[in-house]
């Protein structure tokens, strides 16, 4: 009951706000819920999914209370036990899992196909889920090694202007997988398994002329990819081998725009054993600020895209209408009327 209510009934204030026409009052280790029948058996199932999730040993907080209301008001949806409960990865006192449907759709689809697509915006958990099954794979022997990618693409800045050799340089595009592998990972651990080969982590343009067999590959930022490098990726593909590809289209850096990510949705879809996972605002665990920020920017990007759709057909009907007009007079005429040799 303790953890149920959490620290100050914490827990218990939530349950209120989702459920504000039901009176909620503990009593020893009774809950009695008070209100009309249909607001009580709401409130009844959300409390119930957070006694699974206690059962379970999933210490509930404030946003778990919050994205359970939300799942259980789609009926048709997983029950939030059966999203919030199941643990990937535990390390160093606390436990990776998917927070979201979205996010169990896209651990699923890691554990049923060969290569996986995860698409969506920033805070989904696109990579950091990705690598928490690398990780989780290579703890259970499932595979040899672990590959981590990326291609290292400026965004507004250049390469040249940092100091080092070319290593140093690439380093701090590297550097986000390197601190995810350090968070799931006893760090004391971590430089061993780099040394060993165990894990790697390079850039993409150091995965050209490889096999890569009984491995786990991450390619992160994949929206910055060219339709030829995604290609020579896919094709490195070996026997014992899983491929995780995270991007976001919103978000391309690249000169000209031509996103290989863009391209292989249109070329690989509908091909057995590849599944496209797309997360939405729905699926962002970061500050709650971060998916209202998503929201925002994509009603701006269907309004201009609406605004240039409009502008092209209203260019097309003039042109249309001056072809008909020149019809009329006999052809195409100068400025001044008379016909054009």
């Amino acid at each position: 009951m303790v953890q149920l209510l959490g620290p100050q009934d914490r827990l218990l204030r939530m349950v209120e706000s989702a459920h504000p026409d039901v009176d909620v009052l503990v009593r020893g280790n009774e809950i009695a819920l008070t209100g009309a029948e249909a607001d009580v058996r709401a409130a009844r199932r959300l409390v119930d999914e957070l006694i699974a999730l206690t059962a379970k040993g999933h210490d509930v907080v404030e946003s778990d209370v919050n994205r359970s209301a939300r799942m259980l008001a789609d009926e048709s949806g997983p029950r939030p036990s059966e999203v919030l409960g199941e643990a990937i990865l535990s390390s160093r006192g606390r436990t990776i899992r998917p927070k979201t449907p979205g996010q169990k759709e896209y651990v699923d689809a890691i554990d049923e196909n060969t290569i996986v697509f995860g698409i969506g915006p920033a805070g989904t958990g696109k990579t950091y889920l990705a690598m928490a099954k690398a990780i989780q794979a290579l703890q259970r022997r499932e595979v040899e090694r672990i590959i981590l990618t990326r291609p290292a693409v400026e965004a507004g800045e250049r390469l040249g202007f940092l100091p080092g050799s070319l290593t140093d340089k690439i380093d701090p595009y590297l550097r986000p997988l390197y601190d995810a592998v350090n968070e799931m990972m006893d760090p004391e651990i971590v430089p061993k398994l780099i040394a060993s080969g165990t894990i790697e982590v390079a850039p993409l343009a150091y995965m050209r002329g490889r096999t890569l067999n009984n491995s786990f590959i991450v390619l992160d930022e994949a929206q910055n990819t060219t339709p030829e490098q995604m290609k020579m990726f896919l094709t490195r593909l070996g026997f014992g081998t899983q491929m995780v590809v995270t991007g976001d289209i919103t978000q391309i850096d690249i000169p000209g725009g031509t996103s290989g990510l863009r391209t292989v949705t249109r070329i690989l879809d509908g091909v057995d054993d590849i599944h496209f996972a797309h997360l939405t605002s729905d699926d962002v665990v970061r500050h709650s600020l971060v998916g209202r920020i998503v929201d925002a920017y994509t009603e701006y990007d269907e309004q201009r895209t609406a605004q240039r759709f409009e502008r092209a057909e209203a260019h097309e009907f003039a042109n249309r209408a001056e072809r008909r007009s020149s019809a009329r007079r006999g052809g195409p005429r100068d400025h001044k009327g008379r016909p054009r040799a």
